[in-house]
């Protein structure tokens, strides 16, 4: 434990929020062919496929989903390199 556990700190965080990241953009991808959750609930991929829909009329209802995933996926990634930073005993 002494040894191990501080040197695979870094990469299991970083992983972690790569794989939760992952799992957003694929979850609003099953929603977004319908493959997802049920339309009753609310998902990002779900507002975007309806936003989709009227692209012409009201351009705003798929972007700002998208952009909302795009923001969260870019900060689970930052956050995860400034952890790793943070965790990381070799850069000490």
């Amino acid at each position: 434990t002494r040894h191990i556990l501080p040197n695979m700190l870094s990469d299991v965080v970083v992983m972690s929020s790569l794989w939760l990241a992952s799992a957003i953009r694929t979850e609003a991808s099953l929603s977004f062919i319908g493959l997802g959750v049920p339309p009753p609930a609310a998902t990002w991929g779900g507002m975007i496929r309806e936003g989709f829909e009227n692209i012409l009329d009201a351009w705003w209802l798929a972007v700002f989903p998208s952009l909302a995933i795009l923001a969260t996926v870019f900060a689970l990634n930052l956050l995860g390199d400034a952890l790793r930073d943070a965790a990381d005993p070799r850069s000490r």
